[in-house]
């Protein structure tokens, strides 16, 4: 079952998305290279599932946020 965001940006520990300029190309989770990004349960006001990032894994590395065409990533 999908859940509805209840905010339009998430704060993790390294990390800051707005999940809302997510569009679900999944260039950040295709070019993750620590493997930190997965798409989430979680779906935004356009109806895509927007990623997810597993703080154990982020390197604050950057990648996610060149490959992101839509700005969703900001590093922290």
């Amino acid at each position: 079952m999908r859940k509805l965001l209840e905010r339009t940006v998430l704060i993790m520990e390294k990390i800051k998305l707005n999940v809302e300029h997510c569009k679900g190309c999944y260039l950040c989770i295709a070019n993750c290279k620590p493997g930190a990004l997965s798409v989430s349960s979680e779906v935004n006001a356009k109806g895509y599932l927007v990623p997810q990032v597993d703080s154990e894994k982020c390197v604050q590395c950057g990648c996610c946020y060149t490959m992101c065409p839509d700005l969703v990533f900001e590093i922290l």
